[in-house]
């Protein structure tokens, strides 16, 4: 028996051993990584004057694509300082929205998510400790998100809000101040395209997956986004490369910025979204042609924001 129990602990100790050498390594490499992005930030700063679209700001740290780049931009152009962050939709934060700058500015921040375990996950990717990062493990909804705000920024004195909750995006930012911040980055569907102007209906338990088993009905088109926001006095100035992710900025910090106008009526660019995530009943990808998506969830029902009426997809189209 003491035999066994010894070759039992040798096994454990083995596998810890190699887990905390996997840990070890994966810091290192996001050390890398950050000083990587230091760099490209001295050399975007010699040329952040002559930057006409987001499309000429590509960069990524932490990020899924170049929101980190992007976010990077708007901080040295809008020379902000002491910056403070809420970012709702992280996973593990270990690829996010907010990573780099938080590693970078050793800023204040709130991350929100529902994974289980969530401090736990996050500490494994960074040194929690060393910056003001709060971590929330919970769902968000109209009811608590202002909750949320008030407890950890009580001023509303936000430099960036990121939202990326694949569904009801539109109805939290809605519900939001309008002087929330100076920067907002929130998730839309491009599947919807460019002149729709709706959203998924209001549902505190919403899942994409379970809502349509294509998992491609979820959140609010680009339209009924930049709407939203106008009405907030912000000004939409671009997406991120997957065309997903769009930036908007308090109207009157625009003119601190190089780039062009965008055309609102025109937004077909920044929504043909060429990635393949559709799944089948069993949650299989299906790896179809992206032309095909709209067509795969014309039967869903939506809010037409115009109307202000549920109804299914294919009767707006």
């Amino acid at each position: 028996m003491n035999l066994l129990k010894k070759i039992l602990q040798i096994i454990i100790d083995k596998i810890s051993n190699k887990v905390f050498s996997n840990q070890i390594f994966k810091r290192k490499m996001d050390d890398l990584k950050l000083q990587n992005g230091q760099i490209f930030s001295f050399f975007l700063n010699t040329r952040i004057n002559s930057i006409k679209s987001l499309d000429e700001i590509s960069f990524k740290v932490f990020s899924q694509n170049n929101e980190d780049a992007i976010l990077e931009y708007l901080i040295l152009s809008l020379k902000l300082k002491d910056i403070k962050f809420i970012e709702i939709g992280t996973e593990d934060y270990s690829e996010s929205n907010t990573r780099y700058i938080y590693e970078k500015y050793n800023c204040d921040g709130l991350i929100i998510d529902n994974t289980s375990n969530l401090i736990s996950k996050v500490s494994k990717h960074l040194d929690v400790w060393k910056g003001n990062l709060a971590i929330e493990e919970n769902f968000v909804n109209i009811k608590n998100i202002n909750i949320f705000i008030n407890k950890y920024f009580p001023n509303k004195s936000l430099d960036i809000f990121s939202l990326d909750i694949d569904g009801i995006d539109y109805w939290i930012l809605n519900e939001l101040p309008d002087d929330i911040s100076k920067i907002i980055v929130a998730e839309y569907n491009p599947y919807f395209g460019p002149d729709l102007e709706i959203t998924v209906p209001y549902s505190e338990n919403f899942n994409r997956s379970e809502y349509h088993s294509s998992n491609l009905c979820w959140g609010m088109s680009l339209r009924a986004l930049i709407n939203l926001m106008t009405k907030k006095e912000f000004i939409y100035i671009g997406s991120n490369s997957l065309k997903n992710n769009a930036f908007f900025i308090k109207n009157d910090l625009k003119k601190l910025l190089s780039l062009d106008d965008i055309d609102i009526n025109k937004l077909d660019s920044f929504t043909n979204a060429r990635y393949r995530e559709n799944k089948d009943k069993n949650n299989k990808l299906q790896l179809s042609s992206p032309d095909q998506n709209l067509d795969l969830i014309k039967e869903c029902k939506v809010l037409d924001l115009k109307t202000n009426k549920i109804c299914k997809i294919e009767d707006l189209i």
